[in-house]
């Protein structure tokens, strides 16, 4: 086990020092790199905190991985009517939210 502070403090620590110690004395020009660099460091730290055990372990009985979920989606195996629709469904409902937490969240409200 690694001692405190771990990863997601250290990202967040560095985002918050960007936006309220750096930006403030950037050039305007460079305003926009900064936030788009304090953006990142909150996606890796929301990344880190991801718990993605469940639904990974869903579509491991399901298909196999995410790849052979995808061939068998194309494939039509999980159309409406078929057997493992809902399940499938369930699925990448579950795996669309996972996503957004991390890189989107407020599209999550």
């Amino acid at each position: 086990m690694l001692e405190a502070p771990d990863a997601a403090d250290l990202l967040a620590t560095a985002r918050a020092s960007l936006l309220e110690k750096l930006l403030p004395a950037l050039p305007p020009h460079l305003h926009y790199e900064a936030r788009m660099a304090a953006n990142a460091l909150a996606i890796a730290g929301r990344a880190i905190g991801a718990d993605a055990a469940a639904v990974e372990a869903r579509l491991g009985r399901l298909a196999g991985d995410q790849a052979g979920f995808a061939r068998r989606i194309r494939a039509g195996e999980f159309a409406p009517g078929t057997p493992q629709h809902a399940e499938a469904a369930s699925v990448l409902a579950e795996l669309v939210r996972l996503r957004c937490s991390v890189s989107a969240p407020r599209a999550l409200k």
